[in-house]
């Protein structure tokens, strides 16, 4: 059995008074993360938004944590109701009310608000914290340039399809975190989808790729349907079929580990009805627009980060 520990509502000064602990039950050994902070696992997120919300409920669901390991700070009631309604967990209106309760926090701040809370966080944020960000563009010499020498800092790039516990992460660490910080941060982001660990350098990148990516393919997905609909589909039936589509195309690259290119291969007959689509996609450069495409975005992410 582990030696459960909850948040004491007495540290909160109040603003916790609703937040109740619940009976201690044994947990996984992901829940304990010993690496200069004391066991078991608290985690507090610097806001409560949408993302925020998926990562939280995926800890949860993945049974990382228990909802009384969480707590999440933000000034807006409508985000604090949505978090606590879909994780059980408490919320608070202070940041530094979380970070005196937590020993990982997650930053899921807009990025022009980075400055604020770090401000807040400043002077609580302490040798035992580790600080996960999840705010684009944000660098990590930035956030270790705002709080206390030695802070233990990582950036993570995530993207939308982690609301449904399907996302793509890149991370990468700062210059104080740990080895098993990057294997805490990845079995957290781990939870709600894929997690590679990459040099920072190259998190613009992610962000061009897996960050932006989605709304290319929904755009895809769009034009697939399209395409059905002018072929003489109605419409509702036309985007399922593209949405289950590109979600099979998609599973069959990641569970068989073949090249996306032998798998095309293997749906391309001779003389047959996939090669003259190829061939018209290929007339209209879509391989070139989509690497153009990525390119883009990551240049414009680099040029938020520099400013």
């Amino acid at each position: 059995m582990v030696d459960i520990k909850f948040f004491d509502p007495e540290k909160l000064n109040g603003l916790a008074a609703d937040f109740k602990p619940r009976i201690p039950l044994p947990l996984p050994a992901a829940a304990c993360y010993k690496s200069g902070m004391a066991a078991p696992l608290k985690i507090g997120f610097l806001g409560a938004g949408k993302m925020a919300t998926a990562l939280a409920r995926g800890f949860i669901n993945a049974r990382l944590v228990k909802a009384s390991q969480l707590l999440a700070a933000d000034p807006f009631d409508a985000a604090r109701k949505t978090f606590t309604d879909e994780t059980g967990a408490a919320t608070v209106t202070a940041n530094l009310a979380v970070t005196k309760a937590a020993n990982v926090l997650i930053l899921a701040t807009k990025p022009d608000q980075v400055g604020a809370a770090l401000a807040e966080i400043s002077g609580a944020f302490t040798q035992n914290h580790l600080l996960i960000s999840i705010a684009a563009g944000v660098t990590l010499a930035k956030f270790e340039a705002a709080l206390p020498a030695g802070a233990r800092v990582i950036r993570v790039m995530p993207n939308t399809p982690a609301l449904v516990g399907a996302g793509a992460s890149g991370f990468a660490l700062g210059n104080h975190a740990t080895a098993a910080d990057g294997e805490l941060a990845k079995k957290l982001l781990s939870a709600v989808g894929l997690a590679l660990q990459v040099k920072e350098s190259l998190l613009d990148a992610v962000t061009g790729l897996s960050g932006s990516g989605p709304a290319y393919v929904y755009q895809f997905i769009e034009a697939l349907s399209d395409g059905g609909v002018a072929a003489g589909l109605p419409r509702d039936v036309a985007t399922k079929l593209a949405a289950q589509t590109v979600l099979g195309g998609a599973k069959m690259v990641l569970e068989t580990g073949q090249h996306p290119g032998v798998l095309k291969d293997q749906v391309t007959s001779p003389g047959g009805t996939t090669i003259e689509g190829l061939h018209e996609l290929e007339k209209g450069g879509l391989r070139a627009t989509v690497m153009s495409a990525v390119r883009a975005s990551a240049e414009k992410a680099k040029k938020l980060g520099e400013g």
